[in-house]
């Protein structure tokens, strides 16, 4: 930490809170009037956005980043229509600021109520994604929040863009560009700064890798929601559909692999195994998957797949999110062994089971521990958008108020609001 930095977040935040001051009290319209102006503009100045953008992938690439951090880090036209249409989607969805959720008179004549109110200046660091700039902004800004940004070295270029386009939203629509802080600076000095920002930050969200998360778990000062790492399963009961099971798996392992609701390990139970392991593992090396097989399921494929695509697998296999091509198989004897490798190898956060059976639909989805569990369906749901959300600020995994996609009422807290005629405490 530098003075240089606790200066600039000091300025950043402050301005964010007083800006935070106007915007608590905004009404609905001016809310969803500033969401259209940021769907417009960044619709309008979308070759802005990619060549601000190829900057960023430009220097990815030759600082040999991964492939799946290069697939965050991308944006072209069609994704920016995407976002445009979320913020639009977030525009139509109901302000929960002064929400009413409950209200009660009692016996001494005092009205009670409890109401949505929201949490205040939310400091978010990320990594790679710059289309998270605008999620964010577009979620904290309709529940009222205030928010301070600071996203990753790789992203620079494009989060600069991006937020400056969201003040200017905000200043089209009469409320404070302040609203939205970004920290224009790649210096790690600052993310230390904001762990510890009692006062100018009221909640920190890291979006970003394990080494990210857990340094926000055990260093900050300011309440944490922390989540995000991925390490899914599917389950393929002895009652699946099998054709089915094959495009839920395909599904949730190769439309986005980068990603962390993305299939990581797949769990076959022993009654269906030979018929279902060659024409899923067929399907998946044709798409440039490598399996990492147990002993059972390479006896099974060995015969079948062979070549490059197909190997044993290590210890650390079960367990690992990839976010990449690469996904590790194990036959199990029962749905309780199943559950029982995903309480041990889980992060929390999707799993899955496929079967046509539904009390062990049921028993799964009641007995595994996550932030979203689906039957018959692909963990690739899993996300604020699919789930009706518009976005998601983050998906968290910790047991607190809200867990999984952080949408705008996972992004309020509430107040009690007492009116009297002169009572007193006796």
């Amino acid at each position: 930490m530098t003075a240089e930095t606790g200066s600039l977040l000091q300025e950043l935040a402050t301005g964010a809170r007083a800006a935070g001051k106007i915007l608590a009290s905004a009404e609905t319209a001016q809310k969803n009037n500033f969401l259209m102006a940021l769907a417009a503009a960044l619709e309008a100045r979308s070759d802005e956005i990619v060549a601000a953008n190829a900057l960023d992938t430009t220097a990815a690439e030759s600082d040999g980043l991964g492939d799946h951090i290069i697939d965050r880090l991308r944006l072209d036209a069609d994704r920016i229509v995407k976002i445009a249409n979320d913020v639009r989607h977030v525009a139509s969805l109901d302000d929960p600021v002064r929400e009413q959720i409950e209200s009660y008179t009692r016996p001494n004549g005092l009205e009670i109520e409890r109401v949505r109110v929201p949490l205040g200046v939310i400091g978010v660091i990320y990594e790679s994604r710059p289309n998270v700039t605008v999620d964010i902004a577009a979620l904290c800004l309709k529940a009222g929040n205030t928010v301070v940004l600071r996203g990753g070295r790789e992203s620079i270029n494009s989060n600069k863009m991006l937020a400056g386009i969201a003040r200017d939203a905000l200043e089209s629509s009469g409320l404070p560009a302040d609203a939205i802080q970004f920290i224009d600076t790649p210096d790690r000095a600052i993310v230390d700064q904001m762990l510890k920002a009692r006062g100018l930050i009221d909640l920190l969200i890291p979006r970003g890798g394990e080494a990210l998360i857990n340094r926000v778990r055990e260093d900050a000062r300011v309440p944490a929601i922390t989540g995000g790492i991925g390490v899914c399963h599917t389950y393929v009961d002895s009652a699946a559909d099998l054709e089915k099971a094959v495009a839920v798996v395909v599904n949730a392992k190769t439309q986005r692999p980068s990603v962390c609701n993305a299939l990581d390990t797949l769990l076959v139970h022993e009654g269906v195994a030979p018929t279902y392991l060659p024409p899923i593992a067929q399907q998946l090396a044709d798409r440039g998957v490598e399996l990492r097989c147990d002993g059972r399921s390479l006896a099974i494929l060995e015969p079948s797949i062979g070549g490059s695509q197909l190997r044993a697998a290590g210890d650390d296999d079960y367990g690992q999110e990839f976010l990449a091509l690469v996904a590790s198989v194990k036959v199990v004897d029962s749905m309780d062994d199943a559950v029982e490798h995903i309480d041990q190898y889980g992060s929390g956060h999707s799993e899955a089971i496929v079967t046509e059976d539904k009390e062990k639909s049921e028993l799964f989805l009641s007995t595994v521990d996550a932030a979203a569990v689906f039957s018959n369906a692909s963990t690739y749901f899993h996300d604020g958008g699919e789930f009706g959300l518009g976005a998601e600020v983050a998906v968290s995994t910790d047991r607190l108020h809200a867990r999984g996609p952080l949408g705008l009422r996972e992004i309020t807290t509430y107040k009690w609001v007492v009116r009297g005629d002169g009572q007193v405490r006796i």
